[in-house]
């Protein structure tokens, strides 16, 4: 018989006015906090991961991370990020002009890649192959033409784009996008650089979620935002393989019963934490689900194993929205390398996007 672990519900973090954490319409309620949590929150999630990226889950039972670390997998000292923060920092770069530019968000990642700027250290040490060979092509196509730059093959499912996506998808939220439009938004957004529809719709999941998340952080609105992401895709969902239906994997995990407290959950042993983008989005979701504060969902993260950095990013995101900024410790903030380049960005964003 499959292992049952127990969801835990929290009350709405608590820099939340009272009369703002029920629920909300898209973009009603943007405090100040928001932005920079979401994205401090991947950034810590992130640089715990990279220095034991690709170790076993086996290896790291025996040695398990707990706090953070340096000069692991890469020659990196503690607090480093990887390229999810670089692309994701690239992305909101772009909008803080309040806009919506594609080709300026590819040339972004070409700064990055080519230049070594995004980076937490002044040096670019990881690139994606997918992430990689697109920015090539929106080179060669002589920095023009940016959403036909990604790659939409079968083998190009991995989560790069899942694990950038969160500005994009906060922006949208913030500015009060219709549904269907910002949907279609995140669906280009990814496919700067994959462009295959299951990355799409995985992006479009992460969305649904951290706009549920932001209208009213706590355990529910996770199931509100998988039940409203079914909803959106069911009819794509008939047109994806029985074999890699992605809504079918996560419903398996999550759509079994409609109350929260009798959800059975696979047992850790169940999740995988691969760089497929459906083993990644199921892995950060589970972590969400089986902990109960920032710190322990993205320890549970990294020590899932193998993608530890990008598992770790996507899982702290939606944690530090769910928890809020005061509960990813401190002295973790203060580790993290270049996190007054982090909280420039978020200041910028702020500023334009009031006017």
């Amino acid at each position: 018989m499959r292992e049952k672990s127990k969801i835990v519900t929290v009350e709405p973090a608590d820099y939340f006015p009272r009369e703002v954490r029920g629920e909300c319409k898209l973009g009603e309620f943007a405090g100040d906090k928001n932005l920079t949590a979401l994205m401090l929150g991947l950034a810590v999630g992130d640089a715990l991961g990279v220095p034991v990226e690709f170790s076993s889950r086996e290896e790291l039972d025996m040695h398990p991370v707990t706090d953070m670390r340096g000069w692991g997998t890469y020659p990196v000292p503690e607090g480093t990020w990887s390229d999810d923060t670089s692309m994701a920092l690239a992305t909101l770069d772009s909008l803080k002009h309040d806009r919506i530019d594609y080709n300026e968000i590819m040339e972004n990642f070409v700064r990055w890649a080519h230049h070594d700027e995004y980076t937490a250290t002044g040096k670019r040490f990881d690139i994606g192959g997918i992430c990689s060979h697109a920015i090539q092509n929106f080179i060669m196509r002589g920095h023009t033409d940016a959403l036909l730059s990604g790659i939409d093959g079968e083998h190009s499912n991995g989560n790069g784009s899942l694990m950038r996506i969160a500005p994009m998808a906060y922006y949208l939220w913030r500015k009060g996008y219709e549904e269907n439009r910002a949907i279609e938004i995140i669906h280009n957004t990814s496919a700067l650089t994959h462009a295959h529809m299951r990355s799409k719709v995985a992006c479009g999941i992460y969305s649904f979620v951290l706009w549920e998340l932001l209208r009213s952080p706590c355990k529910g609105s996770v199931l509100q935002g998988l039940t409203k992401a079914r909803n959106f895709y069911r009819g794509e969902i008939e047109r994806i393989p029985y074999e890699d239906r992605l809504m079918k994997r996560i419903g398996r995990v999550f759509f079994l019963d409609e109350k929260a407290e009798n959800l059975p959950m696979p047992s850790r042993e169940e999740i995988q934490s691969t760089g497929y983008v459906v083993d990644t989005l199921e892995a950060a979701i589970w972590c969400i689900m089986t902990t109960n504060d920032y710190k322990s969902c993205v320890l549970a993260a990294v020590n899932l194993g193998e993608d530890t950095d990008t598992v770790a990013a996507i899982a702290g995101s939606l944690a530090a929205i769910l928890y809020g900024m005061d509960a990813i410790p401190a002295p973790w903030l203060t580790t993290l390398q270049n996190r007054e380049y982090i909280e420039t960005i978020c200041r910028a964003c702020h500023k334009r996007w009031k006017k």
